[in-house]
């Protein structure tokens, strides 16, 4: 397939720029496993959701990832974490006049200094200068790393409201906003109800927003992103289908991780980086219902949902959500599709 065919048009003031009041006060778009599409509440998730289903979470937690600060030489320069490699240093996009070179020093607001080591790719190996750790400098000098298409300056209340209520263990970039819409009242219905959560892990990068730059999908690169599946939930998992219940992924996120523990054949646990890019045609082994967020055009996450939800029936449902005014991106609203 080619890129042109997953481009939609989308008015701008359809982009969500802050979170609703409350997390499950947005509204589900229910596409159905006979592409029948279904006006909603998120908080009807529970009623579409059976006894014995299994829901997968991303417990991953995004961390203030967005420093500002200038070189030796007066420039100013931002720089946004990909990944922290150990205590003390860490991959970074950087964003200044002119790239920094190895032994170039960059003083944080705050008063902490950086040293560039290398450059590998399009990232930049950057170490403290000081003896303290990266955690406490991004806890007092970090910036919640909102993306682009929020035409806004982080503000306080993103610190918790830009992260799900399961997450636990730090180290994305961006959240897996899926996630965002469930809060404890809804949990604790769907716990209720007979539904068992599990918990995978996927460390969002910043390449999650980079556009497809070819015409021809194949050709794309996919970035790497770290991924953790642990026997626990190869066991829910299992277990789940042995019963008859299905696996509900929450975001393209939980997808990836657990379609990448899979790929051999069965699903095993897995830790390491993945670099799976699901486009239509994919053989799904694990996931049967995916909730998810409204994606950017001719994005890869777009592309994963045609490929689960069938492209004509997404593209459809996409066309439907401009039409009925939904709120897109990672404030906005969402979707549950149940695979046919």
């Amino acid at each position: 397939m080619q890129l042109s065919d997953f481009h939609f048009d989308l008015p701008a003031e359809l982009i969500a720029q802050s979170p609703l009041e409350g997390r499950a006060d947005s509204r589900l778009l229910h596409l159905s496993a006979d592409g029948g599409l279904h006006d909603r509440q998120f908080r009807e998730v529970v009623d579409l959701l059976q006894p014995g289903d299994l829901l997968v979470v991303n417990n991953t937690r995004v961390i203030p990832a967005r420093l500002f600060g200038q070189k030796a030489t007066g420039g100013r320069v931002e720089i946004l974490i990909e990944r922290i490699l150990d205590e003390t240093s860490l991959l970074a996009h950087i964003r200044s006049s002119k790239s920094p070179k190895p032994g170039t020093r960059i003083r944080i607001e705050g008063g902490a200094e950086f040293e560039m080591l290398e450059r590998k790719g399009s990232l930049f190996h950057l170490r403290l200068t000081e003896e303290t750790s990266i955690w406490s400098v991004l806890e007092a000098h970090g910036h919640m790393p909102l993306p682009p298409y929020i035409d806004r300056e982080d503000q306080p209340a993103d610190r918790e409201r830009y992260q799900t209520v399961f997450a636990s263990k730090r180290g994305a970039v961006a959240a897996p906003t899926a996630g965002l819409h469930f809060d404890e009242a809804t949990l604790e219905a769907l716990s209720a109800r007979g539904i068992e959560q599990a918990h995978v892990t996927l460390h969002v990068g910043a390449g999650t927003f980079q556009p497809v730059r070819v015409e021809n999908i194949d050709e794309h690169v996919m970035h790497a992103e770290y991924v953790e599946v642990s026997q626990e939930v190869c066991d829910q998992v299992r277990a789940c289908h042995e019963r008859g219940g299905r696996v509900v992924a929450v975001g393209t996120t939980s997808v990836r991780s657990l379609e990448t523990a899979a790929r051999e054949g069965e699903l095993r646990p897995y830790q390491g980086d993945t670099r799976l890019f699901i486009t239509p045609g994919f053989e799904f082994r694990v996931v049967d219902v995916l909730i998810t967020n409204f994606h950017l055009s001719e994005s890869t996450l777009l592309m994963l949902v045609s490929a689960f939800g069938g492209y004509e029936a997404v593209m459809k449902a996409y066309r439907h959500a401009v039409e009925q005014k939904y709120r897109f991106f990672s404030y906005g609203d969402a979707m549950l599709i149940e695979r046919a």
